[in-house]
């Protein structure tokens, strides 16, 4: 599945792929993430297992706007709600910026955390 558009020119259509690595890149800037992770599924024992197919990040389109989930692990002291507003706004920026989609909604799923409160450094 993916996004199109068209024109008189022709037609364009934008891969799921390629938008969730944008939103990727993005929330990989910001700084408390300590990556992405697979979108979590429960069965009727409440029992977490993840499948082939559910990504780190799902969008769909809704009256011509994208809306978005994110499924990040944080590092342990991050400040959840300022994290999560840093990546609702660098996520939404890059999309629109780079694709011209119209993004409604980044929603910020916190799937983990990592049990370390300092960054790796780079070098």
């Amino acid at each position: 599945m993916g996004y199109n558009t068209y024109a008189e020119e022709g037609s364009l259509k934008i891969s799921e792929d390629v938008i969730a690595t944008i939103a990727g890149t993005a929330a990989a800037d910001v700084k408390g993430v300590a990556g992405l992770s697979l979108r979590p599924l429960s069965d009727t024992k409440g029992i977490v297992r993840r499948k082939p197919g559910h990504r780190a990040i799902r969008m769909e389109m809704h009256d011509g706007e994208a809306v978005l989930d994110l499924f990040v692990n944080l590092y342990l002291g991050a400040h959840i709600p300022e994290v999560a507003t840093e990546l609702q706004m660098r996520v939404k920026d890059a999309v629109q910026t780079m694709t011209g989609i119209s993004v409604s909604k980044v929603h910020v799923h916190v799937a983990g955390v990592v049990l370390t409160n300092e960054e790796p450094i780079v070098e």
